[in-house]
């Protein structure tokens, strides 16, 4: 199957989020395959100060999966912006941002302290009493597996 990135890239902006999604979906595998994403590491990288809790979370999710090709260290550049987003207004792009450090911690090991040291610092309490357990464990999660590393 052969994939347009750009126009695939495009559709992490639609209006209807099944497409966006599926546009991320897609170019989540083309990531796993080969560097044919990360040349729009600066578009993903303005795409996590969007105010769309959506976009950010499409950015963040397209950055991690680059930290495999990331030969210029764009994510070094970023990644105090990046882990601000442990404590997202939204708790779900925080979660979700959570989830996603193991993958930058593996391929980019001298981020890995950074990494953790933010995980570990993170005041979870901005958020709802039934948000934060979830939170907590994704935290304890992400902290476990990146030990593991």
């Amino acid at each position: 199957m052969l994939i347009n990135v750009a126009e695939t890239f495009e559709l992490l902006f639609d209006k209807n989020n099944n497409t966006a999604y599926k546009a991320l979906q897609t170019l989540q595998k083309v990531c796993e395959e080969s560097d044919k994403v990360y040349c729009y590491m600066d578009k993903l990288t303005d795409m996590i100060g969007n105010d769309n809790s959506y976009i950010r979370t499409r950015g963040l999710t397209l950055i991690a999966y680059n930290a495999k090709w990331d030969k210029d260290n764009k994510i070094d550049e970023i990644i105090d912006e990046y882990l601000k987003h442990i404590k997202d207004i939204k708790p779900i792009t925080a979660r979700q941002c959570i989830k996603l450090l193991p993958i930058i911690a593996k391929n980019k090991p001298e981020l890995k302290e950074d990494i953790v040291s933010a995980l570990q610092k993170a005041d979870i309490s901005i958020y709802a009493d039934s948000m934060q357990p979830l939170v907590y464990k994704d935290i304890q999660y992400s902290l476990a597996e990146i030990e593991k590393l």
